[in-house]
């Protein structure tokens, strides 16, 4: 840099009123920590894959980040929620950092898959993509092992995954994000009121969360299907297929924890051993705790058997 050039930042500096000093104008920030950094690769690097995964006639839009390294990976199944404006890809980085394939699909009718979006179907989508997974030929692909699924859901997804998961004993580990028994909640208003009434307070209560993403439904239609399933869906009738299963639920204040709290409890007292419960002070997602939420999953992930 020339003296004019150096004259001129330094008038600049001084019209702005700061004090411009070159040395510290190249400094790193006093404070600042190093960067955190990715493990360096050995063999196969980290990717993104993109593809459509068959479900029911219609092509589901899905991406998996493979993790580094030769494999086979342990996979986790992400599932997002209603409508899915949260989708924790940053959680899906951050395992897959940690040795993890993570799949994220969007199910039949939501955010651009085509079809129609329906709680029924979601539960298929689900099942879709873990056999998906199972194919030897994409399990190569992604380098991940087949054996060593786990479903993770958040919200609507923790109930996708509490659903699938008692579905198919070979899915060993599950965990829900501030799950929502969406059945069980509907279970309760048709104990307290008759069922007209109970569907119309559904409807309005999923119409708020904002139906624009969803295709092929009403928040009537899937309120009714809810009072539809109330024998089948709510997460206490799956505690007996679950009780021998790895879980990690996690709540926060969204006034969602009393109903995973209860489940969780239910697990216990059916005599699961391997119950994980964390709650963090935060809201439906997790908007000031995502490092403390990562933090959690991370931590359960890397217990789990080999």
């Amino acid at each position: 840099m020339n003296s004019r050039s150096i004259r001129t930042l330094l008038a600049a500096c001084l019209v702005a009123g700061v004090a411009w000093n070159p040395c510290q104008a190249q400094a790193a920030p006093k404070h600042a920590g190093p960067s955190p950094a990715s493990p360096a690769p050995t063999g196969p690097r980290a990717t993104m894959e993109t593809m459509q995964i068959p479900s029911h006639g219609a092509l589901m839009n899905a991406l998996v980040y493979v993790a580094a390294g030769a494999g086979p990976h342990p996979a986790v199944i992400l599932l997002h929620g209603f409508p899915g404006n949260e989708r924790n890809l940053d959680l899906a980085q951050d395992m897959r950092r940690a040795g993890w394939d993570v799949l994220y699909f969007n199910y039949r009718g939501s955010w651009g898959t085509p079809g129609d979006f329906s709680f029924t179907h979601g539960i298929e989508d689900v099942a879709a993509a873990i056999a998906y997974l199972r194919q030897p030929e994409v399990a190569k692909s992604l380098r991940l092992d087949p054996n060593r699924i786990v479903l993770m859901g958040h919200s609507m997804g923790g109930f996708m995954a509490v659903e699938a998961a008692a579905a198919d004993p070979a899915i060993k580990a599950f965990a829900t994000i501030s799950a929502a028994d969406m059945a069980g909640r509907m279970q309760g208003m048709l104990g307290k009121e008759k069922r007209p009434d109970a569907i119309a307070a559904m409807a309005s209560g999923l119409a708020d969360e904002g139906m624009a993403p969803l295709a092929g439904c009403t928040p009537t239609g899937l309120a009714n299907e809810l009072a539809d399933h109330v024998a089948s869906w709510p997460f206490m009738g799956k505690v007996d297929a679950l009780k021998s299963r790895t879980a990690l639920i996690v709540t926060s204040d969204d006034g969602l924890a009393p109903d995973n709290n209860r489940f969780a409890a239910a697990l216990l007292q059916a005599g699961d051993r391997h119950v994980t419960t964390v709650h963090l002070p935060t809201d439906h997602a997790y908007s000031d705790q995502r490092i403390e939420l990562s933090r959690a999953v991370l931590h359960w992930l890397a217990r789990l058997p080999k």
